[in-house]
């Protein structure tokens, strides 16, 4: 094959490969983690074996595609972190993660679940994690959070956001921002607030249920 007939073609592969990712990131942050490669080759408008060619298995695309999005929530964790007041911190990672997952729901899928994506999304799910105890630690010794929050409340608060998104985002695109105000005004220290009527999930709880909840159903059923 000479150069310029080779050249052409790698342009061609780069052009499809960033279709099928472009397609994809559509279709995942719209119905989830549900649809399966041939569903996303249907919405690149491409063949399936196009899409098979560029990655061999769902997981693989999951993968090139929400490793960014996952480190972009621990890069926001660490901005927040940085911030003089514990408390602003705090309520603007909470407000820009809910914001994340209001309005993807493949991330959101994918940044609660074990069960899907391989090793690199795994990895940055594991950055995360201190990030948020600093945080929660941080504004709790100021004295800015109610007591018995935990950072292992932060998923939930995502999932929240997402459920409203989901119920009537359709009607309301911006109405998840509502349910986040109250969320936070629900977390400030007043002083003057009975305990919480059950403690946060431990480590161990957020892990068994992040292992647990497969949205989509098993990734081998759809890998």
């Amino acid at each position: 094959m000479s150069e310029a007939t080779e050249r052409p073609l790698r342009k061609d592969a780069e052009r499809n490969r960033a279709r099928v990712l472009e397609a994809a990131r559509e279709l995942f942050a719209d119905k989830g983690l549900e649809p399966n490669l041939n569903d996303v080759a249907h919405h690149a408008g491409v063949g399936v074996g196009t899409v098979y060619r560029r990655f061999a298995s769902k997981e693989e695309l999951l993968e090139a595609i929400f490793e960014d999005g996952m480190n972009q929530l621990a890069d926001l964790a660490e901005s927040a972190l940085q911030h003089e007041d514990s408390w602003q911190g705090f309520a603007t990672y909470v407000e820009q993660m809910c914001e994340i997952t209001a309005t993807d729901r493949g991330l959101r899928e994918i940044a609660f679940s074990r069960g899907y994506g391989g090793n690199r999304v795994s990895a940055v799910q594991d950055r995360l994690v201190p990030l948020l105890k600093q945080l929660v630690e941080r504004a709790c010794a100021d004295g800015h959070l109610r007591p018995g929050l935990s950072s292992t409340d932060m998923p939930i608060f995502g999932l929240l956001s997402g459920t409203v998104s989901e119920f009537a985002g359709h009607i309301d695109a911006q109405l998840w921002r509502r349910y986040v105000a109250l969320l936070l005004d629900g977390m400030r220290n007043r002083g003057d607030q009975a305990p919480l009527p059950v403690p946060a999930l431990d480590d161990d709880g957020v892990e068994a249920a992040m292992r647990h909840w497969e949205p989509a159903g098993p990734c081998r059923n759809h890998c």
